[in-house]
């Protein structure tokens, strides 16, 4: 017995040095374990770390990286939101410049006769006061706009209107009085709108407020009520514009009032202050003025001689071009109306 185990050792023995000669280590089974021995199976592996290294992993599409979180710190407080401003009004319409040229100074829509050519070769018809305010700028109409354009942007409370006034015939108005001083003459610029909370009515809270005004400063001699036109329709809008003017200069309308539907003895003086201003101005800058619009309604210039009413420029021009328009117009009356100061 002990020869043969004797024996199986060394078999045992000369397969190991034949497999390190063949540089492996052979594989034993069942039937080549030798009789003595037992083949037991290997426990599994115990978990170990990961490798160093692993296989790099196919390159997946490059991810825009996430911001770096800001460093944890006590959070302020946070400010107050500022509005965002609504978009600027644009008119959906055409706005097509023209010019309107006439014959007759006066367009005459009432009955009566009049030689607009021989009042417009008259001096004013006026005497303005050495002391206190001289003329009365007033707006019944003081939300009307004009057509938004480069920074004159707005926000439309209905077509061309708004209530800033900033950007309505309220600036155009405080030009006017700024030209008119710049010719020695004193005037007091009312700013208010008169036009709100309703259209209907303005003339009624205008009227009070002329009254008022010539209550405190009864030599006022001259009322302007300044407004804008409106020529077109739903798809074309007319801008009244200077011939060949360089940047453009809107037209300008003196609208006068009569008696054929309520008292108004004294329109005849205010048509002829009106016809004066028209035969400056239109020397002074041909193109400038339409013909004076002589109509059958009052639009309270029965309260003082000296009333008038200015349509400058239409909803289809641009404050600037008004601007412009009332500069030129000072410019040519000016002079003039400062002659008659204690006339």
């Amino acid at each position: 017995m002990k020869i043969k185990l004797l024996g199986a050792v060394l078999l045992s023995i000369c397969f190991a040095l034949l497999g390190l000669a063949s540089g492996g280590i052979p594989v034993l089974s069942a039937d080549t374990v030798p009789a003595g021995l037992s083949l037991t199976a290997s426990p599994e592996p115990t978990a170990t770390a990961a490798p160093l290294s692993s296989p790099t992993p196919s390159p997946a599409p490059e991810a825009t990286p996430s911001p770096t979180a800001e460093p944890s710190s006590p959070a302020p407080a946070s400010p107050e939101p500022v509005p965002t401003p609504e978009d600027p009004w644009v008119p959906d319409v055409r706005v097509v410049p023209t010019t309107i040229t006439w014959e007759d100074p006066i367009k005459n829509e009432t009955s009566y006769e009049q030689d607009g050519q021989s009042l417009m070769d008259q001096p004013p018809p006026i005497s303005l006061p050495e002391d206190g305010p001289q003329i009365l700028i007033i707006h019944t109409h003081g939300t009307e706009a004009y057509t938004p354009d480069g920074t004159d942007q707005y926000e439309s409370s209905e077509g061309w209107r708004t209530d800033d006034p900033a950007h309505t015939v309220v600036r155009v108005g405080q030009a006017l009085a700024e030209a008119l001083q710049a010719q020695g003459l004193r005037v007091l610029h009312d700013e208010q709108l008169y036009d709100l909370p309703s259209y209907n009515g303005s003339y009624a809270n205008s009227e009070a407020a002329i009254r008022q005004h010539l209550a405190e400063h009864p030599d006022i001699a001259m009322v302007i009520d300044l407004h804008r036109d409106a020529l077109g329709d739903d798809e074309t809008v007319y801008k009244t514009v200077v011939s060949r003017s360089d940047p453009p200069v809107a037209q300008i309308m003196l609208v006068v009032g009569t008696d054929v539907n309520l008292p108004h003895p004294g329109w005849r003086d205010n048509l002829a202050l009106a016809m004066s201003l028209q035969g400056l101005a239109e020397t002074a800058c041909p193109g400038l003025m339409r013909p004076v619009l002589l109509c059958p309604y009052r639009y309270n210039q029965q309260l003082t001689a000296g009333s008038l009413l200015m349509e400058v420029g239409t909803a289809g021009n641009t404050l600037q071009e008004a601007i412009r328009a009332v500069e030129q117009f000072a410019q040519a009356v000016g002079p003039a109306l400062a002659a008659r100061v204690g006339a």
